[in-house]
């Protein structure tokens, strides 16, 4: 099968330089064109080469010309998304597909996203100027339904990002057995920095560029990093007018008044902490005697620690974006709250000292909750990782490289970010549907329906992980992945 390679547009000093890379790609079957010194590579259109022939070295305009003059290249597929975290979403997909022996023709189509948008965003800041930011949506697949994926908010939101997060959340929901394909969108803006108002106009901006890409039984968005259920409100209102008449299911995550779910707020922590204390069932440990350190005390880790400390788990460290506390005695979650609520820091709180970041996370526990940013357990900290049990609520905590090392000590167990923190999507696939049907649930089906869930896919994920002898990261991709490259097949290839 072809894959479009969308490389940079790249010009070469010599009509000789373009001859060499014209000569080099000889050993690939391709289309396209190449021209001379005052012409442009633009567009491949490249079928699969033998692993034998394949290379992993980026594709840039600085390499280019390089490789040619020595007449090697090397090519690398959808350059657009290049990214540490949609490569290391790649890497997982690639050991999964090798261990499900999915076909070369189907890999490409299974692992890059269907469609992508970019769009400039300028809106009027409350000093009277005008500033233009830029947002990304990407729908990674449609096969299963309509795309469902959070929108966030953050400094340093890029394409290759919000692609690698849509493909992890299409795996989340074939999982967990959700009628949906992933997706995932952001704007490049810190939040902080923003008033509300140019909040509000922002989000209604974006929401207007999106308008033609999304729908009820199109794409569906909720909150993430930087988002709440006001800037759904704000969202669902924008698209609304649009519309002519009120369309509640075009979001989740909004308040309930707007039709949103009780239980939705607090659905991935909720269901984080449901998952430690199954795995803590399954390893025979006493939720009593057990200590929990959680890296990111916002809303999901917030959750997750109260989940935790419901169960006696005693909260020994929290952090946020300004740093972390700890207490060896156990946090007071309450008065934590309240300084928290004061302050929007947990740092400074009276009854804990301060612990740096990297300390936080080695820091001996039988229980670590990565709840912050992706890439935070790497090849560097690995080895010094010091629990039971790593429950990743955060999407993509820890590295391939980081997970070979751990596999390879063994004595952790691992809820994968797929699973773990699956809790907000299902919880969310409740809320349109009870949206679509303007019929509303009690708050008690909400959660007896999401553990249910939840239970599903961890006993099939532990259950394959022992079968098979193979990690639970691996066994939950494997069982997502098959899902939908079935679905996939089943259809068929229109045209």
């Amino acid at each position: 099968m072809a894959e479009l390679l969308a490389l940079p547009r790249v010009s070469f000093a010599s009509r000789q330089a373009s001859t060499c890379v014209e000569r080099a790609l000889s050993t690939w079957t391709w289309a396209g064109q190449i021209h001379d010194a005052s012409g442009l590579l633009t567009r491949l259109r490249v079928e699969r080469a033998p692993r034998s022939r394949r290379s992993a070295t980026l594709a840039t305009p600085q390499n280019l010309e390089v490789a040619a003059a020595v007449g090697v290249i090397s090519l690398e597929a959808m350059e657009i998304y290049n990214h540490p975290t949609f490569r290391m979403a790649c890497q997982q997909f690639d050991l999964a597909a090798d261990h499900l022996n999915v076909p070369e023709a189907d890999r490409a189509r299974l692992k890059f996203p269907k469609r992508s948008m970019s769009v400039a965003l300028p809106i009027k800041r409350d000093d009277g100027g005008v500033e233009v930011f830029t947002g990304y949506r990407v729908q990674h697949h449609l096969t299963l339904g309509p795309t469902k994926g959070g929108l966030r908010y953050h400094p340093e939101v890029t394409l290759g990002e919000v692609a690698a997060l849509a493909m992890w959340m299409s795996w989340k929901c074939a999982l967990t057995g959700l009628p949906y394909g992933g997706a995932k969108g952001g704007i490049t803006c810190d939040p902080h920095k923003l008033s509300s108002a140019e909040l509000e106009r922002l989000t209604r901006r974006y929401t207007q560029e999106m308008i033609p890409f999304i729908g009820p039984q199109t794409d569906v968005m909720a909150p993430d990093l930087g988002t709440n259920e006001q800037v759904m409100a704000w969202m669902m209102d924008t698209y609304s007018m649009h519309m002519g008449h009120t369309v509640p299911s075009i979001v989740t995550g909004k308040p309930v008044g707007l039709g949103g779910s009780v239980g939705r707020r607090e659905a991935t922590g909720r269901g984080v902490g449901y998952l430690i204390s199954r795995t803590m069932d399954v390893l025979g440990r006493d939720a009593s005697k057990a200590t929990a350190v959680v890296q990111g005390y916002g809303n999901v880790g917030s959750v997750a620690a109260f989940s935790l400390a419901k169960h006696g788990v005693r909260i020994l460290a929290v952090s946020d974006v300004n740093g972390g506390i700890r207490n060896e005695k156990g946090l007071d979650l309450w008065k934590l709250e309240k300084h928290n609520a004061e302050h929007r820091t947990v740092v400074g709180f009276g009854e804990a000292e301060p612990i740096p970041n990297d300390q936080l996370l080695e820091s001996p526990c039988d229980i670590l909750v990565p709840a912050a940013l992706e890439r935070q357990i790497t090849q560097a900290n690995a080895g010094r990782i010091q629990c039971r049990i790593l429950a990743e609520a955060a999407n993509g905590p820890t590295t391939p490289e980081a997970d070979a090392i751990l596999e390879q000590r063994g004595d952790i167990f691992v809820i994968p970010d797929i699973l773990c923190n699956a809790g907000g999507v299902v919880v969310s696939y409740f809320e349109w549907v009870q949206d679509l049907q303007s019929f509303f649930w009690t708050e008690t089906e909400v959660v007896d329906k999401l553990f249910r869930i939840l239970e599903g896919a961890f006993t099939q994920t532990l259950n394959l992980s022992r079968k098979q002898k193979i990690s639970m990261r691996l066994a939950a991709l494997s069982l997502g992945i098959k899902r939908v490259q079935e679905a996939k097949q089943t259809r068929g290839l229109f045209p």
